[in-house]
């Protein structure tokens, strides 16, 4: 997710930022829209909340890293089990609504910081998990990444996040399918590269690991629920002010009339998934796990 055309872009980066397209997107449109829909997102993503914080086995004494905590919702849910937790991100509007719910419920043993988790200088050892939730997929390089944050665990920590499977086995895909009938879309096949796909391919996820110092990668397939709004207009309403959205549909130069179709289509596809309780997708992720030797 790297839409980084609306402006103003929010407040200067760090120095020691290295991955400068995503500073400039999570401190621009992208960022404040999490921000602004810090329930929604979490209702979105909070289906992967209990594999990773059981996977992490978090124990009281424990210090937590959170790798791209966003608006903190698993820095402070990892607090709870955990002595003390860390969220480091690079968008400021999303470490504004962090701060502020970790001090609405009362977790003095909660911090944030801005800055970039590829080249960040976080204390040797210091930390005994990391921990991330769709965090760990925007690295310009991810050895490096995952190396400074080794760096940052001591000898025996360990590590745990959750990213997205393949595009195409996201019942998301299949919404996305509908709106590109009315809008072309970029590809968004398996990619290595830096966004939501970079760690698709479990056997690249295992050698970036390996090449980073880590020792017993493992990478196992969970399903989590994913409740995308209270109906199919909601959940398109949703989806419509998504950034990287937003973008594409300018890129394609898309007229009121085709983006008001491709919307259309969009809750077609959306009502496909509604019941009574709302409009609920299934989230297909790799759970990956591993310890610095």
């Amino acid at each position: 997710m790297t839409d980084s055309t609306d402006t103003p872009a929010g407040p200067p980066a760090p120095d020691d930022v290295v991955n400068s397209q995503q500073a400039a997107a999570w401190n621009g449109y992208e960022g404040r829209h999490w921000a602004d829909h810090q329930d929604r997102y979490d209702a979105l993503n909070d289906g992967a909340n209990t594999p990773l914080l059981d996977a992490a086995a978090l124990a009281p004494t424990d210090r937590v890293l959170d790798i791209g905590c966003g608006n903190g919702r698993v820095t402070r849910l990892a607090a709870g089990r955990a002595a003390y937790a860390l969220g480091i991100d690079l968008s400021a509007p999303m470490l504004e609504r962090a701060r502020a719910s970790a001090a609405a419920e009362s977790l003095g043993h909660v911090e944030f910081v801005r800055g970039d988790a590829q080249v960040y200088g976080f204390e040797e050892a210091a930390f005994d998990v990391a921990v991330s939730r769709f965090g760990i997929m925007f690295f310009a390089d991810p050895v490096a990444g995952f190396g400074n944050i080794g760096r940052a665990l001591r000898p025996g920590g360990r590590l745990a996040f959750v990213c997205p499977q393949e595009f195409a086995r996201m019942d998301q895909s299949t919404v996305f399918a509908a709106i590109g009938e009315h809008v072309r879309l970029p590809d968004q096949s398996q990619s290595t590269g830096p966004g939501p796909q970079a760690f698709a391919d479990p056997g690249h996820t295992r050698r970036i690991l390996a090449d980073a110092g880590f020792d017993d990668v493992a990478v196992e397939g969970v399903e989590a629920p994913q409740y995308w709004g209270k109906d199919a207009d909601d959940a398109a309403g949703f989806l419509f002010g998504f950034g990287p959205l937003r973008h594409w549909l300018r890129e394609a130069d898309a007229d009121s009339a085709t983006e008001e179709r491709a919307r259309r289509a969009a809750v077609e596809a959306f009502g496909a998934y509604q019941d009574d309780s709302g409009v609920r997708l299934t989230g297909r992720y790799w759970l990956v796990s591993a310890v610095r030797p």
